[in-house]
């Protein structure tokens, strides 16, 4: 069967772009997906991500390779599976970055793409309650929810203790700024999760001019052209469907949103990437480009537990009178802790005088909880009034990379995040920590905690921080970067248009282009790359039919003077 666009992909980029590539009907548009529905209940209420969070029928549960610098541990990095992807799994925390994020962006060699070039991009996807301001709109698909009015108390109490230490509140992190402590926002209306799946897809979902195939993992990109004169062109996709293998047929462009561990895999295993990988496994180069899979980034966590002399979350969570209580109220009114992310308040901070940006991201918790090490086991909160504060260094400079282990595409990638792999990051692993411990000298929090129950006397020189890190960080699920944008073949993936180098109407879109990790939660980002590389994939159409006509014309007149 043929469409003009195949959409690999329908996670938080993929249902963006099958929305707005099918809006003017003039597109046949065919989105593909490996998983299956988001109509689960478990998908629309916010708490849900933590039944999600070990749940192999929506989730990948992919994990690292050994990390050498983390005590020889294997991450774990969830990703969707599923329509919308991880943002169908995720804590909904929405925070777009700092603007020296897209700055740098730009200035790596890819023009359009600094802050000023994709905030009306952020401002076209979101509906928020500000209204249509200088750093916001009011129309987009997505609606943003400011926490504040529903938080936890113990959040303002944490706000009020950085406050006391002299940090600056902030109020609104997808603003002006993005430095100080405040009160997260997250994507949701009315109380239930606003995934792309949710804000564009269903929307979408009726047309005649988009096709939705659920449960269809890709096999590989199809290509017409040859080697030799260099012209290779993506003129499909193969795909596996319950069992049975089917192909469809691109007119314009096979466009790769599969994330940021799937997109590089799926180049991989169609023949372009590095020569000696795609040698290894015998599979036949397409096109050499080695900066498939390299480049991956992510944010590393770790978190500090308290025991709190007010109630908290845990007590909420952990009789069933209260989770009734809880429960009853959300169906009544889509209120309550049921409709919000556990990660309300927090900000970003700046471990030393020296540095010119916040280089930290704070998440203070008003639930304690353990991740479990099974995986057949729920998140479960502490048995006391507890809360924890986390935190990530904002920019690591670890760089990792993802593989294909096998030609077989059911095979997972070898994920290698290389954690820790600069001294930079190892000194940011220890002022991190040391922040967290200067946080909570503060009286407000001193007066609402009874004692640090992990790390506590464990933890009390860089050392042992250090040490701790190692052994206790985690990934925050923010990966990104494997398909780099950039001008440079040999070092990038992507132009400045998304389009893959040295082949035509083939295109990556989704967190794997990020030149540079964000500051922030990396959802936000990712939906906005989807709302201007659709634009650009619109743009490139019209003028493609404009030139085609202009040569019509042309050989029209042509033929009428002669």
């Amino acid at each position: 069967m043929n469409y003009d666009y195949i959409i690999v992909g329908a996670g938080s980029a993929g249902c963006i772009l099958a929305e707005r590539l099918s809006a003017s009907g003039r597109h046949s548009v065919l989105l593909l997906e490996a998983g299956g529905s988001d109509d689960s209940f478990w998908f629309k209420i916010p708490i849900g991500f933590a039944k999600l969070y070990y749940n192999d029928k929506h989730n990948w549960m992919y994990c690292s390779e050994p990390e050498p610098e983390l005590a020889g541990r294997q991450i774990y990095a969830p990703r969707g599976k599923v329509q919308g992807g991880s943002g169908s799994i995720n804590a909904m925390i929405y925070v777009r970055g700092a603007q020296r994020d897209f700055d740098d962006w730009a200035a790596a060699g890819n023009p359009g793409w600094s802050y000023q070039d994709v905030l009306p991009y952020f401002r076209k996807l979101e509906s928020h309650p500000l209204g249509d301001t200088m750093w916001h709109g009011a129309n987009g698909p997505v609606r943003i929810t400011p926490m504040k009015d529903g938080a936890h108390p113990i959040c303002q109490t944490f706000i009020e203790g950085c406050t006391q230490l002299g940090y600056e509140r902030n109020d609104d992190f997808n603003g002006a700024r993005l430095e100080g402590v405040g009160i997260y926002d997250v994507n949701t209306r009315d109380g239930q999760r606003a995934s792309s799946s949710f804000a564009y897809l269903h929307r979408a979902g009726h047309r005649p001019n988009l096709k939705i195939e659920l449960h269809a993992h890709t096999s590989r990109v199809l290509f017409d052209g040859d080697a030799v004169t260099g012209k290779r062109r993506a003129t499909g996709v193969e795909i596996i469907q319950q069992g049975t293998k089917r192909t469809f047929h691109a007119n314009r462009e096979v466009i790769v949103a599969a994330g940021a561990v799937d997109s590089p895999k799926l180049l991989q295993l169609s023949g372009v990437g590095p020569r000696a990988l795609l040698a290894k496994h015998g599979i036949e180069v397409i096109h050499e480009l080695p900066a498939v899979g390299q480049n991956l980034q992510d944010h590393l966590c770790v978190s500090f537990y308290y025991r709190s002399r007010m109630k908290t979350l845990n007590d909420a969570f952990s009789s069933w009178t209260t989770k009734l209580k809880f429960g009853l109220q959300y169906l009544l009114k889509r209120t309550g802790p049921f409709s919000m992310s556990v990660n309300q308040s927090g900000g970003f901070f700046r471990t030393s005088v020296n540095e010119a940006h916040p280089n930290m991201q704070v998440y203070f918790n008003p639930l304690s909880y353990r991740i479990p090490k099974s995986n057949r086991a729920q998140l479960t909160p502490e048995p006391y009034s507890g809360f924890l504060v986390c935190f990530n260094p904002c920019r690591p400079t670890s760089r990792g990379s993802i593989e294909i282990a096998s030609a077989n595409v059911d095979d997972a990638p070898k994920i290698r995040g290389n954690y820790l792999s600069t001294q930079k990051d190892r000194d940011e692993a220890v002022a991190g920590s040391r922040l967290v411990r200067k946080l909570m000298t503060a009286r407000a929090l001193q007066e609402v905690t009874v004692e640090e129950v992990t790390p506590a006397g464990d933890v009390t020189d860089d050392a042992s921080m250090l040490k701790f890190f190692r052994e206790q960080s985690g990934s925050i699920y923010h990966l990104c970067g494997t398909c780099a944008m950039g001008p440079d073949p040999r070092t990038a993936v992507v132009d400045a248009r998304l389009r893959v180098h040295g082949i035509e109407a083939l295109r990556v879109v989704d967190a794997s282009i990020f030149p540079n990790i964000t500051s922030g939660n990396t959802n936000a980002p990712t939906m906005m790359v989807a709302e201007k590389g659709a634009q650009m994939i619109i743009e490139d159409a019209e003028h493609d039919i404009a030139a085609r006509s202009l040569a019509a014309n042309v050989q029209r007149a042509a033929a009428i003077s002669s």
